[in-house]
């Protein structure tokens, strides 16, 4: 598949963070506080000129999380982003589905400069995984009338969590520098 026409019509960052209205602080607070552990890994990329692609939206927590760290590795390698809502790119969202059923996100491709997909990553590190799948253990199930506003807890733990848990956006870090490594 030759990803160039997706990347066209993309939202280069700034005009991505511009769009934003949801999450907007909390992601730009861990932009700003973000730096990255191992700027020599993302500097490896470098000589390989490549694109990305980001299958996202505003109102998703794990996006809120893994942009910004992105963000850093891509601004380190020199790897030019385009942002792609995803509700309003479902054809390549659905080339992308979790599981083979979810639309999550943020999916990050990258591709070389023919457009061909040279790495995929997300929605989550493994270890981000983990953790939310523990602190979902708790919830009651979906048909229970307590459900929807335990959900909403949860939700919001996890939106404290990768705010203020700067060993989360470390995870996240090495993860994606090693799926684009490969």
């Amino acid at each position: 598949m030759d990803l160039r026409t997706w990347f066209d019509k993309g939202y280069n960052e700034q005009e991505y963070i511009d769009y934003m209205q949801t999450n907007k602080d909390n992601m730009l607070q861990i932009k700003e506080q973000f730096t990255l552990h191992s700027p020599q890994k993302a500097g490896l990329l470098k000589p390989h000129r490549l694109r990305a692609l980001v299958l996202t939206a505003d109102w998703c927590g794990d996006a809120m999380v893994n942009l910004p760290v992105f963000m850093a590795i891509a601004h380190e390698a020199g790897i030019e982003a385009r942002y792609l809502i995803r509700d309003e790119n479902l054809d390549l969202m659905d080339q992308y589905l979790t599981n083979g059923t979810a639309r999550s996100i943020p999916i990050i491709i990258l591709a070389d400069e023919e457009g061909n997909e040279v790495a995929k990553w997300g929605p989550r590190a493994p270890s981000v995984q983990q953790k939310v799948t523990e602190l979902r253990a708790g919830l009651p199930a979906k048909d229970d009338p307590a459900y929807e506003e335990a959900f909403k807890s949860h939700i919001g733990k996890m939106r404290e969590l990768y705010v203020s848990d700067p060993s989360i956006w470390r995870e996240i870090e090495e993860d994606m520098l090693q799926t684009f490594a490969q």
